[in-house]
């Protein structure tokens, strides 16, 4: 039996989750607040299972075109901020899975969007709320309208509006740093193919590098990441406004100097910030029609690299619950909350239990977000 599905956020696991309906043959509506699809940000180190949740789910093509988009990862190197050497390991790799990958999110965005049917895809159309009804779902939008279906999935991130209707219980943690990520034209090669640079957390620093492969123009890209430990600003305007500022010039001058080179020559347009946030663990991942998938439900550190492969086993995991609808919608999603919940618990207490190891000195006053 066809379902109407409405999906809030069109990031990675929500559109793997649409596109998954899709086929099986459901109606589904994929809200997203951003008025375009988004297909910027910067490299991720998408792990093997999160590359078998893309196997499992079936589609044709898809897992063949990210593993061509990407590099396999092949080497871990340990440095302290002066840039020596501590240690340097080889990749773990599972015969039985694939590699760990090194990728450009725009990458896996890009081709997650060209397989969805674009009817589906609502941009500038943002979830603020829901209730339910009788007969499902109602789902209020930010321009005041509504939308009536069987169900509401939640794939709307850390600050989920979708969130508040499967649990109150929901606090954000702030883990202690200021983060800006990017992605810089890098034609001698920072890193090797398939290198992993990590320069260990001291001095209130830590700082990350990786090979990228090549950019449109041909030239080699280098993604970093740099992390700074700060106090929380008090309310999410004052957050907000300070992600606009470049990173204390005091701080990056703790780096290695051809680290901070690389960072400092990046453009302003190929930077991304945020704080670092996670989410306590949910007691609950569904209420009667409505359920969360990805960060909305469960946001951690990205010490232990599980953030999208946790959202992609999600939206592989209630897609084949659905199935195609025959079993009804309720107890889908209690098998979907069955099934995930233990899993993604073990993945943030793990996550939450090395970022907690790694020498952060936790700024005085830090305070969840409003």
């Amino acid at each position: 039996m066809a379902l109407r599905i409405a999906i809030a956020g069109a990031g990675s696991s929500g559109l793997l989750l649409a596109l998954m309906l899709q086929r099986a043959g459901h109606d589904v509506a994929l809200f997203e607040r951003a008025p375009a699809p988004r297909t910027d940000g910067c490299g991720i180190l998408l792990v093997s299972r999160g590359l078998q949740a893309v196997a499992e789910a079936g589609e044709p093509g898809l897992l063949d075109a990210l593993l061509a988009c990407g590099a396999p990862v092949q080497r871990f190197h340990v440095r302290n901020l002066r840039g020596d050497v501590i240690n340097v390991a080889d990749a773990d790799h599972d015969p039985e899975l694939p590699p760990s990958l090194l990728i450009h999110r725009g990458a896996i965005m890009r081709a997650l969007l060209s397989r969805i049917d674009p009817v589906g895809l609502h941009c500038g159309s943002a979830v603020t709320g829901c209730r339910t009804v009788a007969d499902g779902v109602e789902v209020q939008l930010e321009d005041g309208s509504t939308w009536r279906g069987d169900g509401l999935i939640g794939a709307d991130g850390l600050f989920s509006r979708v969130a508040p209707a499967v649990t109150a219980d929901r606090e954000l943690h702030y883990l202690g740093d200021r983060v800006w990520r990017g992605v810089v034209d890098d034609p001698e090669g920072f890193c090797g193919e398939g290198d992993f640079y990590v320069y260990a957390r001291g001095r209130g620093i830590y700082a990350n590098f990786f090979h990228l492969g090549h950019g449109p123009g041909g030239v080699l890209r280098t993604h970093w990441g740099f992390f700074n430990e700060e106090r929380l600003p008090p309310d999410r305007a004052s957050q907000r406004e300070k992600l606009t500022q470049p990173i204390p010039e005091e701080a990056i001058a703790k780096l290695s100097a051809d680290a901070a080179a690389l960072i400092t020559s990046t453009p302003a347009d190929q930077v991304v910030a945020n704080w670092s946030f996670d989410i306590e663990p949910l007691p609950c991942l569904s209420r009667g029609p409505v359920a969360l998938i990805g960060d909305a439900a469960h946001a951690m550190s990205s010490s232990q690299a599980r953030g999208m492969t946790a959202g992609l086993e999600d939206a592989v995991c209630l897609a084949h619950c659905i199935g195609t609808g025959s079993g009804g919608l309720a107890f889908a999603l209690h098998r979907y909350e069955q099934e995930r919940l233990p899993v993604v618990h073990r993945y943030q207490q793990r996550s939450r239990e090395v970022s907690s190891k790694v020498g952060r000195r936790r700024p005085a006053g830090t305070a969840p977000a409003n």
